[in-house]
């Protein structure tokens, strides 16, 4: 029988769930040994997998996020030798003590199974250090430990995927087990469809294109992800963008993500040349295009004061029902800060 190893030959390990993704989930490859005798996948799978219990196998193998030689099966299904087996689950809980706070959430849709939140700038989405409470996840304990949805008392505030501090919008919430593992193989299979706008500076010469470059944590600065086009660090990472409008010297761009690397898009535009406006991490906030003099600089600075953060925002969200296998979008407004920005942009423009 084989174990879980590192994916270097054919045997396994691919895990996605590490600083560099925004994407929770944790993905899987084993190749059964040629002497493996017949046994249930589930059984199986429980001796091998990390943090893995039999509900949660089965609710993968129900969701059809564990294959075997690219198929799904069921729970009874035995392994045999040399089948190939992929898994795909939703990032496991830490072991971090949450406490449930009674932060106000903005719930642009719920039902039985998920709910979509907008999440303001300035709201850590998961505690960590120096961030232990005040966080998305604190708000999520309190409120969803007064559904009859929560299970034997144990709350699971359901991440798959997360956004940055200071970036606004949309983030789907899982309250299932089986629709986090759901949404966590469309997240794995780049389906989930993604726009964010950003204000970034100058205007890309293409009004539409895509970035490819992995994005990994920079050599030099741990909290700064890097762009490294030829791939010899980082993780595959690819941003669809397209100018919406320009103001003179910043540009209001729209970006598809494809991948869901940290930092990606805020890393991919500074390595286009045109990093956010008001991003301090990767240099937007210092006037980067026009003389930084007179009263231009002091528009500008202003500007900064108004949107004193990234200026980037998750618009929208389209992803496939766990239950109803329907396709759903959902969108929102620009906040407020970013809207006064870009009025402040357009008028200095006209």
């Amino acid at each position: 029988m084989m174990d879980a190893e590192p994916l270097e030959e054919d045997n396994l390990l691919d895990e996605n769930h590490d600083l560099d993704s925004d994407e929770l989930y944790e993905h899987y490859r084993i190749v059964i040994d040629k002497k493996q005798s017949l046994l249930r996948i589930d059984k199986f799978l429980m001796d091998r997998l990390p943090h893995a219990t039999r509900n949660k196998i089965q609710n993968a193998i129900e969701a059809h996020t564990i294959l075997v030689n690219n198929k799904a099966i069921k729970s009874s299904y035995k392994v045999k030798p040399l089948d190939v087996i992929t898994i795909t689950l939703p990032d496991p809980p830490r072991d971090t003590e949450v406490v449930p706070e009674d932060i106000p959430l903005n719930i642009v849709y719920e039902d039985e199974e998920l709910l979509l939140v907008n999440k303001p700038a300035g709201m850590v989405v998961h505690p960590a250090y120096g961030n232990w409470t005040g966080t998305l996840v604190n708000a999520l304990s309190f409120y969803l430990n007064n559904l009859p949805t929560s299970r034997n008392g144990t709350i699971r505030p359901g991440l798959v995927h997360r956004i940055d501090k200071d970036t606004s919008g949309l983030l789907v919430i899982a309250k299932t087990e089986f629709a986090m593992t759901y949404l966590a193989r469309q997240f794995y299979d780049h389906s989930i469809e993604r726009t964010y706008y950003a204000l970034v500076w100058g205007v890309p010469k293409e009004k539409k294109g895509t970035i490819t470059g992995h994005v990994g944590r920079s050599l030099k600065d741990r909290r700064v992800m890097s762009v490294y086009p030829n791939g010899e660090q980082g993780k595959h990472a690819v941003t669809h963008y397209e100018v919406i409008k320009t103001f003179k010297y910043v540009s209001l761009v729209k970006c598809n993500l494809e991948t869901g690397r940290s930092h990606q898009i805020r890393a991919h535009m500074k390595y286009l040349g045109h990093p956010l406006f008001s991003d301090a991490t990767y240099g937007g906030d210092k006037i980067l295009q026009g003389q930084p003099t007179g009263s231009y600089k002091a528009f500008v600075e202003n500007a900064f004061k108004i949107i004193p953060r990234q200026a980037l925002h998750a618009q929208s969200l389209g992803f496939i029902h766990p239950k109803t296998k329907e396709f759903l979008q959902f969108s929102s407004e620009f906040p407020e800060d970013f809207v006064q920005a870009l009025a402040k942009w357009e008028l200095y423009a006209d």
